[in-house]
């Protein structure tokens, strides 16, 4: 009687448990725990666990980056087991759209997902549970921005590396100035001022094997930066003692998972001064002092002969060539006011003169 129970019971379901933890200060225990929780619950609804897949570190804001719950995705469409475990929804993603199509697509499979608080995962629990994750993480970033908003106000570093400085043990968000890279910005900053050029500047430290601050060799951009975002040695203010902060925001691509940066705008910066203890390398100069180059070093100011109260040299390209030479001309015109444009001499201007007497003449045409 017994065997022939036991034909007409139903065939053990063959299950996976998924577990994931979001940063590196969590304890990796923590894996650990929801695979036994996800144990227990297997055992007690009749399951035969088939092999676990865990993400240590990862975040749930994407599934991009996550080798565990992309190998069970591929399982799946081998329809290797029936029922996919986990702690809550959240371990298997925050995103409304991720976790709706994981659900989807197991769904289609005939796959099931059953949360160990929850039980069986429908279409309800899933834009439940997917919207107040999103919500949980938009607004862990937000209190995250505001701790760091300020950590600035005090003159703290808010994160990120600088060249010249490397951040004090034992005091958290202050930096001390490593005076053997210090020295190299003020050889920049002096070279620039003196009217070399940002690639001429790296090729120099290149050749003298110069660690940069990031890569393998330095670069015009490592120098000159962006003025917009503020980026590059001489566009820094940080060397100046000036901290700024929220210069761009970092957005994250949904197709491929990536963190890309977006400038700010300027009205949305945020300073703090050289008095909340940030030392600065170079000194900047007084508002009568700085023209159109507010910045110099130390030694810039007495070695260099514009170092002080006018602007960098830069070599004269062909184009000013041509404005000494008159080649440029003003228009009269009013829309034109004040504007240059320049002279395109005419193609007889190029004609011998016999020739240029012969085509007046309508010969050889």
């Amino acid at each position: 009687m017994n065997e022939i129970r036991s034909a007409f019971e139903p065939p053990m379901k063959k299950a996976v448990i998924y577990a994931r933890f979001s940063t590196d200060l969590q304890n990796e225990r923590s894996i650990e725990d929801q695979v036994t929780l996800c144990r227990d619950y297997t055992s007690r609804e009749g399951m035969n666990v088939v092999e676990v897949f865990e993400d240590k570190a990862r975040s749930g804001g994407s599934v991009m980056g996550r080798g565990g719950l992309l190998r069970l995705l591929d399982q799946a469409r081998e329809q290797s087991f029936d029922v996919v475990v986990v702690e809550a929804l959240d371990r298997l993603s925050r995103d409304m759209e991720d976790l709706a199509g994981i659900h989807k697509r197991l769904s289609f499979l005939g796959i099931e997902i059953r949360a160990v608080h929850e039980g069986v995962v429908n279409t309800v629990l899933v834009g439940l549970r997917g919207l107040v994750g999103q919500l949980y993480r938009e607004d862990n970033a937000h209190k995250v921005r505001r701790g760091l908003a300020g950590r600035v106000g005090q003159g703290l570093n808010a994160g990120g590396r600088a060249y010249g400085y490397v951040p004090v043990l034992g005091d958290k968000g202050k930096r001390v100035i490593v005076e053997a890279e210090a020295e190299i910005v003020r050889r920049i900053f002096d070279e620039y001022v003196a009217g070399r050029t940002p690639r001429e500047i790296a090729h120099d430290l290149n050749h003298e094997g110069v660690s940069p601050p990031r890569g393998r060799s330095w670069n015009a951009s490592t120098i000159n930066g962006n003025m917009q975002r503020g980026t590059g040695i001489i566009q820094n203010e940080l060397y100046a003692g000036r901290l700024v902060w929220n210069k761009v925001r970092m957005v994250k691509d949904p197709d491929t998972g990536k963190r890309l940066s977006r400038p700010n705008p300027k009205n949305d910066w945020q300073t703090a001064g050289s008095t909340n203890c940030l030392p600065g390398i170079i000194r900047r100069r007084t508002k009568s002092q700085a023209g159109a180059w507010p910045y110099t070093s130390e030694s810039a100011a007495t070695t260099a002969p514009h170092a002080v109260g006018s602007p960098p040299m830069r070599r004269l390209r062909r184009r000013d060539v041509h404005k000494r030479e008159g080649q440029f001309r003003t228009h009269s015109h009013p829309l034109f006011s004040g504007r240059r444009k320049r002279f395109l001499p005419r193609r007889k201007d190029f004609l011998p003169q016999n020739r240029r007497e012969s085509r007046s003449c309508g010969v050889g045409k």
